[in-house]
C-alpha cells in the first residue's frame, strides 16, 4: 500500500511540474533583451502598482542621473546641516530629504515619477503592442493606440525606455549647480562665525 501511495505521489508531483511549466511556458513575457518584453515589464508594473520595477527599464543615462540626484542631495543636505544656520537650514533639509534620504536611485525615480506625473503618463498611454522596430542600439515600441516609445539598448542588453532620461539628467544638472551654491554658502556661514 506504501509503495502505491508513494508512486501516486511522484505521479501527481509531476503532473502538477509539467503543468506548471506549460503555464510558465504560455505565459511568459519575452526576454528583457527585446524591446517588446522590456516594454511589456514596464507595462505590467504598472498594472500592479510597482513603478519601482520600471526603473531596471530605464536606459543607463537616466539611472545614472537618478543615482547623481542621490548623491547630491545627500551630499547637499550634510552640509547644510552641518553649517546652515535656521530657518534656511530647516527648509533646504526639507526640500531635499526625499531625495537625500532614498535608498538608491529606484526610490528618487519613483518619487519623480509621482510628483511630476510620469506614471501617469505612462498609464494613460500604455496599451497592447502593435510593432517594434529595431535599427542598431535604439528601437520604437508602437502601441495600439499609436503611441511610440524610444528605447535604446542598455550596456547589460536590457532594453531602455528613453522618455524621461532628459528630465532625469536635467534635475541632476540642476542638483549639482544646486551643490555647488551650498559649498559656498556655507564657506560663507564658516567665514562669518
Amino acid at each position: 500500500m506504501t509503495r502505491r501511495r508513494a508512486i501516486a505521489w511522484g505521479a501527481a508531483a509531476a503532473a502538477l511540474i509539467a503543468l506548471w511549466l506549460t503555464w510558465r511556458k504560455i505565459n511568459a513575457f519575452p526576454p528583457d533583451t527585446t524591446p517588446a518584453g522590456a516594454y511589456l515589464r514596464i507595462a505590467y508594473s504598472l498594472g500592479v502598482s510597482d513603478p519601482r520595477a520600471c526603473f531596471a527599464y530605464l536606459e543607463d543615462r537616466a539611472q545614472h542621473a537618478a543615482y547623481t540626484i542621490r548623491d547630491y542631495r545627500r551630499k547637499a543636505s550634510e552640509r547644510v546641516e552641518a553649517s546652515y544656520p535656521e530657518p534656511e537650514r530647516s527648509r533646504l533639509l526639507e526640500e531635499y530629504r526625499a531625495h537625500a534620504m532614498a535608498e538608491d536611485g529606484a526610490d528618487v525615480w519613483v518619487d519623480m515619477a509621482l510628483k511630476q506625473g510620469f506614471i501617469a503618463r505612462l498609464r494613460r498611454d500604455l496599451s497592447g503592442i502593435a510593432k517594434v522596430e529595431v535599427t542598431g542600439e535604439r528601437a520604437t515600441v508602437e502601441t495600439a493606440r499609436g503611441t511610440r516609445y524610444a528605447f535604446r539598448r542598455r550596456d547589460n542588453g536590457i532594453w531602455g525606455l528613453t522618455l524621461f532620461t532628459a528630465e532625469l539628467v536635467a534635475e541632476a544638472e540642476r542638483a549639482a549647480r544646486d551643490w555647488d551654491v551650498v559649498e559656498k554658502a556655507a564657506l560663507d556661514y564658516e567665514r562669518a562665525r
